[in-house]
C-alpha cells in the first residue's frame, strides 16, 4: 500500500518570532497553503491511497474558517484518499472546534481521544486524538492488534521517548512499548524535525513540519512517501517546503563602523530561496541599532538579526588608570581571572562589566 504521512503544518500559525519586520507573517501563511496544495498534487499524480495527518495541521487559537475550508476543498479534489487525522495538542479535538463542528469531506476521518480502530481494504488503521492542549496518556499500551496477518498502522500525535516520559503532557509514548505490539507503521507528529533512517527499516517516524515555521527549524521540510507490505517498508522524504531558513554567524570585533558592518552583510551572498538570521557575535566597537540595520541593509534575504556582540573593553589597559572606571575595570578583570570560575558566572560578570561601564560614562 502506498501512502504520504504529514504532521506539524501549524495553519494560520501567527509566526510572531518569524522577523522583526511587517509582513513576513502573511507572506509565510500564504507559503503554507502553497505547500499544503503541492501534498494533494502529489497524491492524484501518483494514485496515492492513504494519507495520514498526525497532528497539528492548524492552530485552534488562530485559525480561520477560510482556511478549514480551503483544506477540505483540497481534500475533496482527492476523493478516492482516505484521509485519517488525529487532532494534537496544537488542535485538539474539542467541543467548538472545527474537527467537530465543520463537515468535513466524506474521505477524511478524524480521530478522537478513544483510540479507534478503522478497518480498509489494504490495512487496520488505529488512531488516537488530543481532546485537550494536553495528553498525559492516551491508553495506547492497552490495545491488541486483532489480526496481525494485516497491516496495522498507528497514526498518532505525541513524544516518543522524550526525557521522563511520565512527566510528558504530550502523550508521552515508548518506542519498545510501539514495537511491541506489533504496529507495521506508526506515523507520528509533534516534534518537528525529520526522524527516520531507511536504512534501518525504521518504522516509527516523524516527518517533521511541512513547512517550516521559523530558526529553530533548519533544513528541508516536506513529506514522508510510504510503500508498505508485511515485513518490508521503502519510506522517501519528499521537500515541499522552497523555503529555507539558515543562520548566519557574523563576528564584528575587526569592524570599526556602522557603515562597515552595514556593507559586509550586503556583500554576504545567500541562495536565492533562503531566509536569513544573522547572529552577531565578538566585540563590537560602536553601538548597534538592529532597527536602524534592518532600513539601511538593501539585503532582503535578512529578515532577522540578533546581537550576542559584548562592548571591547580591554580591562588590562584601563585597569591601569587611577580613575572610577580604571579601579572598576581592575575589580572587575580580578573577578574574571579567578580560578575554575564557571563560564555562566563569567558571563555574568562580563553583563556586568558593560553595565558598569556604560554607567559610569553616563555619569
Amino acid at each position: 500500500m502506498k501512502f504520504i504521512h504529514i504532521a506539524d503544518m501549524h495553519f494560520d500559525s501567527p509566526f510572531v518570532n518569524l522577523s522583526d519586520k511587517d509582513g513576513l507573517g502573511d507572506l509565510r501563511r500564504l507559503e503554507q497553503r502553497k505547500v499544503f496544495k503541492k501534498v494533494t498534487e502529489y497524491i492524484k499524480e501518483n494514485n496515492i491511497k492513504y494519507l495520514f495527518i498526525s497532528g497539528d495541521l492548524y492552530e485552534q487559537k488562530y485559525i480561520k474558517k477560510s482556511t478549514i475550508e480551503y483544506i477540505n476543498n483540497l481534500f475533496k479534489e482527492i476523493p478516492e484518499t482516505r484521509i485519517f487525522i488525529a487532532p494534537g495538542n496544537h488542535d485538539p479535538y474539542t467541543k467548538n472546534s472545527y474537527y467537530n463542528k465543520f463537515y468535513w469531506n466524506e474521505n477524511v476521518k478524524i480521530f478522537t481521544s478513544k483510540i479507534e480502530k478503522i478497518e480498509c481494504e489494504d490495512a487496520n488503521i488505529y488512531g488516537y486524538g488530543f481532546d485537550d492542549f494536553y495528553c498525559k496518556n492516551c491508553g495506547i499500551e492497552k490495545v491488541e492488534l486483532e489480526d496481525k496477518n494485516k497491516l496495522n498502522i498507528l497514526v498518532i500525535h505525541g513524544t516518543l521517548d522524550g526525557g521522563a516520559i511520565e512527566n510528558s503532557e504530550y502523550n508521552p509514548l515508548s518506542s519498545k512499548m510501539l514495537k511491541e505490539k506489533g504496529f507495521d507503521y506508526v506515523a507520528l507528529g509533534h516534534i518537528h524535525k525529520l526522524d527516520y533512517n531507511q536504512e534501518e527499516n525504521q518504522n516509527i517516524v516523524y516527518p517533521g513540519s511541512t513547512a517550516s515555521l521559523g530558526f529553530d527549524e533548519l533544513g528541508k521540510h516536506g513529506m514522508i512517501v510510504g510503500e508498505l507490505e508485511k515485513e518490508k517498508i521503502n519510506l522517501e522524504f519528499v521537500p515541499l517546503d522552497e523555503t529555507e531558513f539558515k543562520l548566519f554567524d557574523l563576528d564584528v570585533t575587526e569592524i570599526i563602523s556602522k557603515e562597515e558592518l552595514i556593507e559586509k552583510i550586503n556583500e554576504i551572498n545567500f541562495e536565492e530561496n533562503n531566509l536569513i538570521e544573522i547572529i552577531l557575535t565578538g566585540k563590537r566597537n560602536f553601538e548597534i541599532d538592529r532597527y536602524e540595520l534592518y532600513k539601511l541593509i538593501s539585503n532582503d534575504k535578512v529578515i532577522k538579526i540578533k546581537d550576542k556582540t559584548k562592548i571591547n573593553y580591554d580591562l588590562e589597559k584601563l585597569s591601569n588608570d587611577t580613575t572610577l572606571k580604571g579601579l572598576f575595570a581592575k575589580e572587575m578583570l580580578a573577578k574574571l581571572n579567578e580560578e575554575n570560575i564557571p563560564e555562566e558566572q563569567k558571563e555574568i560578570i562580563e553583563k556586568a562589566v558593560e553595565i558598569g561601564m556604560e554607567a559610569i560614562d553616563w555619569k
